[in-house]
């Protein structure tokens, strides 16, 4: 890639919108599932991998299985997401609401 193809990659990755939504990783290797939200659900998945590889994620069950079980037995998904003209101040309820439904869904932990 060269350095014009760089910046207009970087202005594209600026300039996209928020992608509020609901996300679930689950272990395939024991079923277990946990469930979070973020503004970023479509592209989330780099900064968890990230953070599981290096062995530095908050959520201390999910980081022990993953050390138990490798990174090749987790699968992301993105369950739901909010339309991009949802209100802003509905925005967080209506997040907790859909996570909440989720976990109770697929039995899982909250991240």
């Amino acid at each position: 890639m060269d350095k014009q193809e760089r910046k207009a990659a970087v202005a594209a990755y600026r300039e996209r919108k928020p992608a509020f939504g609901v996300y679930a990783i689950i272990c395939t290797a024991t079923g277990e599932a946990w469930v979070g939200t973020s503004r970023t659900v479509d592209t989330h998945k780099n900064r968890l991998w990230f953070e599981l590889g290096i062995g530095s994620h908050a959520n201390g069950t999910l980081q022990a299985a993953w050390r138990s079980h490798g990174a090749s037995e987790f699968r992301y998904e993105e369950l739901d997401r909010l339309r991009e003209d949802f209100p802003d101040f509905d925005r967080d309820d209506e997040l907790k609401k859909r996570r909440a439904l989720w976990q109770t869904r697929l039995r899982a932990q909250l991240l």
